[in-house]
């Protein structure tokens, strides 16, 4: 297929299957737009090789540097239009737990999947080395609650909760990446030096911060001098594709990059360089490109179902590890939240919350697929396409129920 093709059939089906979701199923868009995907792939599985749609999809599917298009394109419009529809003063109020949870969280969850990840390979006579379990482990840490905000948002959580969680969620991505990097070194080498992993950390994390931070500014300056909003809004579009560029190239983090970057513009830029006008055009794109991305986004984890090998044994290890990630998780959270309870309140239930509503999505899945095959690349990609369906499926749909049962009052 050519590029025109592919982006014709994407858009068209994502359309499709937004409207089908919309009008008839009324699920939240993104979890409505994956299972109509997911369903619609199963279906044509079924058919077989002999289907001109079934072939048609597979050769989609096939098509799609999923890894590429996500990691390298999407990624960073997704970061920077949720950045900059985050209010950095409640942040900044919530910074402690954010910060830990999106560092010490990600990285108590890296080893803990990891290490009961390899101890359940070794259960099954399944010899996987210790390092691409590690591997595992960042790549299924990384939540992504995008499509449960809007859930979180009708059950009348506090907005602090709300913060804790986008915020997480942002940063996370960025921390995960990076820490996914470095233990993909340390496999590639075989030699593991804690300076220079702790280099190349400090290298990817603090330069990818500071960089934001300039790209941020930059932005502002920019804005400040003239008042147009077409012209505006093309700077950050320039902010994005431009500095997530320039971030690979100096091998520092685009998605940290992104976040920061997207910060200092939704809150200083908007509120001290922009007008009104440009504010609610600025506001109402980065909106519209977020949902169309997240639709596209959600419609090829669907597909991705289509060019999945399946293992039987693999298929159970999968289905076992959706229990080792969610007892992770509800350590990752808790150890943050212990450790700071006496400087922070945390809201009631809190734990439970954060836990059920920390979502796996498509940054899991292309990790998993940017893996070699000496990594063990078919066994991880389906565990991971295993959790982020049950999590997208499962906890998508239910935390909202959840989260509205948990901020009733107690019958007395």
């Amino acid at each position: 297929m050519d590029t025109q093709e592919i982006i014709s059939i994407t858009i068209v089906l994502a359309a499709v299957f937004a409207y089908i979701n919309h009008r008839f199923i009324k699920w939240p868009p993104t979890i409505g737009i994956m299972i109509l995907s997911l369903v619609s792939s199963i279906f044509l599985a079924t058919l077989g090789n002999s289907s001109i749609l079934s072939e048609k999809a597979v050769k989609l599917a096939f098509s799609v540097d999923f890894q590429d298009v996500l990691m390298n394109f999407m990624l960073s419009f997704l970061l920077f239009a949720g950045a900059i529809h985050i209010d950095a003063s409640k942040l900044k109020q919530e910074r402690l737990p954010v910060i830990m949870l999106a560092t010490l969280g990600i990285i108590m969850s890296t080893f803990i999947v990891g290490g009961m990840v390899w101890l359940l390979f070794t259960l099954f006579h399944i010899p996987v080395e210790f390092i691409y379990c590690l591997l595992f482990g960042a790549l299924i840490s990384p939540t992504d609650p995008i499509a449960v905000l809007g859930i979180l948002k009708k059950a009348n959580i506090p907005s602090s909760l709300e913060v804790k969680i986008s915020g997480e969620s942002l940063f996370n991505d960025g921390v995960a990446v990076v820490i996914f990097i470095s233990i993909a070194e340390v496999a590639r080498s075989g030699d593991f030096s804690a300076i220079s992993v702790g280099k190349l950390f400090l290298q990817e994390a603090v330069g990818g911060l500071l960089f934001g931070g300039l790209l941020g500014y930059i932005g502002f300056w920019a804005l400040r001098s003239i008042d147009d909003y077409k012209v505006e809004v093309l700077i950050t579009l320039a902010i994005v594709m431009g500095g997530y560029f320039v971030a690979g190239h100096l091998h520092i983090s685009g998605p940290l990059a992104m976040v920061v970057a997207g910060l200092i513009t939704g809150n200083k830029a908007k509120r001290e360089s922009m007008s009104d006008r440009t504010r609610d055009y600025l506001g109402k794109f980065w909106e519209l490109i977020d949902e169309i991305l997240n639709a596209v986004l959600f419609l090829f984890i669907g597909l991705e179902m289509l060019i999945i090998k399946i293992e039987p044994i693999v298929l159970i290890i999968g289905v076992i590890t959706i229990f080792i990630v969610l007892i992770s998780r509800w350590v990752s959270v808790s150890v943050p939240v212990f450790l700071l309870r006496y400087k922070i309140k945390f809201e009631k239930h809190a734990i439970l919350i954060l836990t059920w509503g920390g979502l796996r999505g498509g940054i899991s899945v292309a990790l998993a697929l940017s893996l070699s095959g000496g990594m063990h690349r078919d066994e991880f990609l389906l565990i991971t396409y295993i959790i982020v369906v049950f999590s997208i499926l499962v906890q998508g749909l239910t935390i909202g129920k959840l989260a509205t049962k948990l901020q009733q009052p107690a019958a007395s």
